[in-house]
């Protein structure tokens, strides 16, 4: 387990990528990038934490998109 982290610079730019999907679809950075800013997550859908926390998640996701921001969990 790690101890220590390093610190992240919120304002760098996300590297493009084209992702399949669980709804069959492919999705790119431009598909999910919001005009105000965009959040991706990175989640495992069988962990613990995850599992318990997966409806707080998604409702913040909406909340975040309604006002702008791009939101996607990979």
């Amino acid at each position: 387990m790690a101890t220590t982290s390093q610190a992240i610079n919120l304002d760098a730019a996300a590297k493009d990528f084209r992702l399949p999907a669980t709804d069959g679809r492919t999705y790119t950075l431009d598909d999910v990038a919001g005009k105000k800013g965009t959040v991706i997550v990175f989640i495992c859908n069988h962990c613990p934490y995850v599992k318990a926390m997966i409806d707080r998640l998604v409702a913040d996701a909406r909340s975040l998109m309604k006002d702008g921001v791009g939101f996607a969990a990979i």
